[in-house]
């Protein structure tokens, strides 16, 4: 495909000074003019095809889901300047991994779905839509360049006598100068960097393989097919890569955000479940602030694209979560309404997923995906909606290791047969869903009984996840509850595999199940690199058991609650780590357990740095505990962050409203500070639905304030009437994401 190539001009005064005149961005579409790759060599090495034809680039993968390439390959002018937003692709951009003969089906194809640029380099790290499998990412050097080593560069460019060869290339290079953020680099035995290399690796050799020590940002492309042959210069400009390795690394391990409008700017979703819409008390609706000041939109179920329609009690956001579930790099809202009556079954619940766009929810072509009993495909279409059972009380979504979006929908009021409120749960993926139960022939621990209330809390990681049956009879100890285990790999008929549960009669787990402790009331659970591995392959699981009878000082203390901390580790096995609850006489952990506490009826957890092995403050886990006294003020709430590593007293973080690490304000009677709380990879958000605000308020604390040894950061609160928010709503905060 013959293209128009850049007019060349100059880059800064630098560039010009280091090869005597301007070089060209070698971005136009259709490598090295040496000889083509070995098969199966230098297999880390990408093809990006950007736009329809506009322009081709090369590149190399870092890590199973990252490219590293020139930004100015994404630039609107890279002659003139290779700044580019942050966010998705302004162009649809695909990246080709593996495939050095491109003529073959060899390797994989990914679409790049997230731009993260630095902004003092022609530099960019490409996130894919899912993970690259089976190819070993390039190895970033630390080493720093030397004048007149050796390097190879691959790359899909124009050769001498191609303007779009369809295998990978490669060339020699000696290194001529070396600056602090670049390196020249001279072709050697007739060796260019060709239209198409921009975003190439330069590897140096080692006893170990090959190290990247740069990445091609222009050339003369002297020799290159299509060029002036006049021009012989074969010298290319890259940017150095041996003081960028923690960048690269902090970049790809960070814990993802949350993007509506796919800017790289974090948006924030906030419920308010009890709002009224359109003069219907309690329909439900949520709040979207757009980061970087692009103003809110209001969600609620009166919008012509989402589904159904505001009624009073639908209760719309009680329940969220968000994934990309259609890979676009766009942020969706999963969001439920379990109080939504349908053809007259009061509470019968649904969700749905609202797709994010270029503006935001709903700005896309995909607009939704409607999840409700008896329509749709898969197990949720074989089953019809019935009164009570509150379908959506509760979610969790995510995406797995190997890069597939899946979504559970807790249903706890759902019968089975004749047994009320037994519960199942679904699980979502692609175009089916599946039912989870305790009758299932899989072996689900328990057996399904009235009460139960089986998918009243869900959590999940890339590897397992979790549901709660708090309602669960051990022997004959009503509602003592029990967590069910599950892994994400599908058995023969595409259901989830069960690994096993849980309950406090477990020879494991410390106590003993007693009634109405509601274990597995709230549940959270995040992955973790543990030391010697690898990857985030183990799975760290918190269970709150909010009725839980505590004794201090000798006194029972009923209804005090605890949590506590499951390893599950990469065979799918499990481990009891410890249990977590506030502290008495004989230990240094802050608080101090009272009836009615209710420690444990929420929780929260976040690894700050999943691709890499935590400190103490990487991986932290929030217990809300709703209600807590204040003095006399009962009902005020607290929370209550714990280190996932270590002993209890030793890293933990007592917070309450006024106390200075964030909750503005004072203690109130009745305000439940705890009841809703989620991590981020960055904060917590702390929902204040009853007050003090009329109408709730949503908090933002730096993680900083929740770690023992952390720096405490300014927190920002979002309430009714304030930042463009609209003044109005019932209880603001009910949930956040």
């Amino acid at each position: 495909m013959s293209l128009t190539r850049p007019k060349s001009a100059l880059i800064g005064a630098a560039l010009c000074a280091a090869l005597g005149g301007a070089l060209l961005p070698a971005t136009t579409a259709q490598a090295v003019t040496g000889t083509a790759g070995a098969d199966g060599a230098f297999t880390f090495t990408a093809r990006l095809d950007i736009g329809s034809g506009d322009r081709a680039c090369s590149g190399a993968l870092v890590d199973t889901q990252w490219v590293l390439t020139a930004a100015s390959c994404f630039a609107d002018s890279p002659d003139q300047s290779f700044t580019i937003r942050a966010g998705k692709p302004a162009k649809t951009t695909t990246a080709t991994i593996g495939r050095t003969d491109l003529t073959t089906s060899a390797g994989q194809v990914r679409t790049v779905v997230e731009l993260v640029p630095r902004t003092d380099r022609d530099l960019v790290l490409a996130r894919l839509n899912k993970p690259v499998t089976g190819i070993t990412p390039a190895k970033i050097t630390s080493t720093a360049p030397t004048t007149g080593e050796t390097l190879t560069v691959p790359g899909y460019g124009r050769t001498t006598n191609e303007w779009s060869p369809r295998k990978l290339h490669t060339g020699t290079f000696k290194v001529t100068a070396i600056q602090s953020p670049t390196l020249e680099i001279d072709g050697q035995n007739g060796a260019s960097v060709c239209a198409g290399d921009t975003g190439a690796p330069a590897l140096r050799q080692t006893a170990d393989g090959h190290e990247l020590i740069g990445i091609n940002s222009r050339s003369w492309q002297g020799g290159c097919f299509g060029q002036d042959p006049d021009e012989t210069r074969t010298a290319a400009q890259n940017v150095r890569m041996d003081n960028l390795g923690s960048w690269v690394e902090d970049t790809v391990s960070a814990a993802p955000i949350t993007d509506f409008n796919g800017d790289g700017v974090e948006d924030i979703a906030i419920a308010d479940a009890k709002a009224s819409v359109g003069g219907n008390a309690g329909a439900g609706l949520v709040r979207i602030v757009h980061g970087g000041g692009k103003g809110t939109a209001q969600i609620d179920q009166d919008l012509d694209w989402v589904p159904g329609g505001a009624e009073a009690g639908d209760s719309f956001g009680a329940a969220m979560d968000t994934v990309d579930y259609n890979q676009d790099g766009y942020t969706d809202l999963v969001v439920a309404a379990p109080g939504e009556d349908l053809d007259g079954k009061a509470d019968a619940g649904m969700a749905d997923i609202l797709y994010g766009g270029p503006d935001g929810l709903g700005s896309g072509t995909l607009k939704n995906t409607h999840l409700e009993q008896g329509s749709g495909t898969g197990a949720l279409a074989g089953v019809a909606s019935e009164a009570g059972d509150r379908m959506g009380e509760a979610l969790a979504a995510g995406t797995t290791a190997g890069g597939r979006p899946w979504i559970v929908i807790g249903t706890p009021g759902e019968a089975i047969g004749d047994l009320a409120k037994a519960g199942v749960a679904y699980y979502v993926y692609g175009n089916t869903s599946f039912t989870l139960h305790q009758n299932l022939p899989t072996e689900v621990p328990g057996t399904a009984e009235a009460g139960d209330e089986f998918g009243a809390s869900v959590a999940g990681d890339e590897h397992h996840f979790a549901i709660g049956a708090p309602g669960e009879a051990i022997g004959t100890k009503d509602n003592s509850g029990t967590v069910a285990l599950f892994r994400h790999t599908l058995d023969a008929d595409g259901r989830p595999i069960t690994i096993g549960g849980m309950d406090q009669d477990n020879a494991k787990v410390s106590g003993g199940a007693e009634a109405d402790d509601e274990f597995g009331a709230a549940l959270s659970m995040t992955a973790y690199r543990p030391t010697g591995a690898t990857s985030a392959d183990t799975s760290m699981l918190a269970v709150g058991s909010p009725g839980e009878g505590v004794t201090v000082d000798g006194k029972d203390q009923a209804n005090a609650g605890r949590a506590v901390l499951i390893r599950i580790n990469p065979d799918h096995t499990w481990d009891y780590l410890r249990e977590l609850k506030q502290g008495d006489s004989e230990d240094t952990v802050g608080g101090t357990s009272e009836a009615g506490d209710r420690m444990g009826e929420s929780l929260t957890s976040v690894n700050t740095n999943p691709g890499q092995v935590p400190k103490a403050d990487n991986l932290v886990v929030a217990v809300g505990t709703p209600g807590e006294a204040i003095g006399s003020l009962a009902n005020a709430g607290a929370i209550h962050s714990f280190s996932m590593l270590g002993a209890a007293g030793d890293n933990d973080v007592w917070i309450e409203a006024g106390d200075g690490d964030g909750i503005p304000g004072n203690p109130a009677a009745n305000h439940r500070l705890g009841e809703s709380i989620h991590f981020t990879g960055t904060h917590l958000y702390a929902g204040m639905p009853y007050g003090p605000g009329p109408r709730g308020a949503l908090h933002t604390l730096p993680i900083g304030n929740l770690t023992l040894n952390g720096t405490h950061g300014t927190v920002t609160t979002y309430q009714p009437g304030a930042d463009g928010l609209p003044a109005a709503g019932t209880t603001f905060g009910t949930a956040a994401r």
